[in-house]
């Protein structure tokens, strides 16, 4: 048995390895477990997000987007480019530097705030005890004053399309070694068309096979169909009411069948991509007697401050419920680290922004149209296209619209849209004003510097209204 621990932190993700640090900060003794394991041996911190998720997945994006500028936008210019190639190995190289160097970030903060760094399996036992298998098979158990559990997520798996060679899951679509001729996704989500753009770039047919009836479900439709349109332009044929139902892989290609609303269909691909969402990771995490309980759907229940059933245990990020997103594990760490500590922290579930880092961007925070529809709630709305923004159209960027939709009395913002250029950027800016309690009035009053795509947002804000000055629109009352 070793010492005791103020807090032992189940997994280094975003989650886990931002409460390890806010708990060290507070003056708590803090060790962190992990499963991970690099090439080396060694243990490996950051969990999905920085190691197969969101850190490697932009580079990707980052990569592909200039080598598609390149091709197709730089004559625009002026910029004379011929014989243009992409090295996927290069790019691969970069992307893979990218990761280790954040990673080994994360070891360091780790050291410097003096967290014990723990390599192994853990699973909580009663009584608040850890017990770490490492890769040997050496059981070790901790003791600990409080446990917080970021075991994350893992993709989801489907029967229709076992994991295989060529059947992979986003983990896997990161590292194609050559561009496929055909690729299929099954699943039109934020992962999905985040690769699916990857790949299309790099000049594979990229065909999308997605279940449901509409596009994007959760974002707000008017900007939905509108991104639909730009995808298809793209060239990724998505396939909406799609659902796969077998497949069959045959001398390296993959033939994939499935039903929508007029009958059975099948296409061949070189490579096919499952992104269908993804699943919380509790595998062999809780003892029987741990008395931790899981909701309906796998979840590992906790209340609106994190906290599970069992006093002095709590968890966070995508093992709880919520949205599956690295920035609200990360809060969410923050919060139960100064909860712990004896501070009053609270995570303001209404202000999580989400974002598609396709081309264009879609970023939002707050409520939908359709939302405040089904809800009953009277709105009212401001809409600012990138056509009409200067600083977009001198980067050659004037997709999409931003979109404020506020309290019809109050006017208090309820929800901002966005789609275009550096949207990632700009949903703060109504992350910050809604945090406030701030109306679309506020914004308008607020000076936004000239030229900047931002300035899409005080014109939006101003529309709500009736005031904008650089689109024409009816007067209102």
């Amino acid at each position: 048995m070793s010492d005791k621990f103020d807090v032992i932190v189940i997994g280094a993700g975003p989650g886990g390895y931002v409460a390890a640090i806010r708990a060290a900060q507070l003056g708590l003794k803090t060790a962190c477990v992990e499963k991970w394991t690099g090439d080396s041996g060694k243990v490996v911190l950051g969990g999905t997000c920085l190691n197969v998720g969101c850190i490697p997945s932009k580079a990707l994006l980052e990569s592909s987007h200039k080598y598609e500028e390149a091709q197709h936008d730089f004559d625009l210019h002026g910029i004379q480019v011929k014989d243009v190639a992409m090295d996927v190995t290069k790019m691969l190289d970069r992307k893979n530097n990218i990761v280790k160097n954040l990673t080994g970030g994360i070891a360091s903060l780790f050291k410097a705030n003096g967290i014990t760094s723990i390599h192994g399996n853990g699973k909580l036992l009663a009584n608040k005890q850890v017990e770490v298998t490492d890769n040997n098979g050496k059981v070790t158990v901790y003791d600990a004053e409080n446990v917080i559990i970021a075991t994350g997520s893992r993709p989801a798996e489907i029967p229709p399309a076992p994991i295989g060679e060529h059947i992979v899951d986003s983990s896997g679509a990161l590292d194609f070694e050559t561009v496929p001729k055909r690729l299929g996704i099954i699943g039109a989500g934020v992962i999905g068309l985040e690769l699916g753009s990857v790949w299309s770039r790099l000049g594979s047919e990229v065909v999308v096979l997605e279940a449901q009836d509409n596009f994007l479900a959760s974002v707000d439709q008017q900007l939905a169909k509108d991104a639909m349109k730009q995808f298809t332009k793209q060239g990724l044929d998505i396939r909406l009411k799609a659902r796969v139902t077998g497949t069959e892989v045959k001398r390296g290609v993959v033939k994939v069948t499935y039903s929508d609303s007029k009958g059975d269909h099948e296409v061949k691909v070189d490579k096919l991509i499952v992104a269908v969402g993804r699943a919380p990771v509790t595998d062999n995490l809780l003892a029987s007697d741990s008395g931790v309980n899981l909701d309906e759907r796998g979840f590992i229940y906790v209340n609106d401050l994190c906290q599970t059933n069992m006093p002095g245990v709590w968890a966070i990020g995508d093992v709880v419920r919520g949205p599956m997103l690295a920035h609200k594990a990360s809060e969410e760490g923050i919060v139960v680290a100064e909860r712990i500590a004896g501070q009053k922290a609270k995570v303001n579930y209404d202000c999580i922004p989400w974002v598609i880092y396709t081309h264009p961007e879609i970023a939002w925070v707050g409520k939908t149209e359709e939302q405040l529809k089904a809800e009953g709630e009277e709105y009212k709305v401001g809409t600012f296209p990138f056509a009409a923004n200067g600083r977009a159209m001198a980067a050659n960027a004037t997709m999409g619209m931003v979109k404020i939709v506020a309290h019809k009395e109050t006017d208090r913002i309820l929800g901002v849209h966005i789609m275009g250029p550096q949207a990632s950027e700009m949903i703060a800016q109504a992350v910050i004003a809604m945090e406030f309690g701030s109306s679309s009035e506020d914004l308008a009053m607020t000076v936004f510097a000239h030229p900047t795509l931002s300035e899409a947002v005080h014109e939006a804000a101003l529309a709500v209204d009736g005031h904008a000055i650089h689109v024409a629109q009816r007067k209102k009352r």
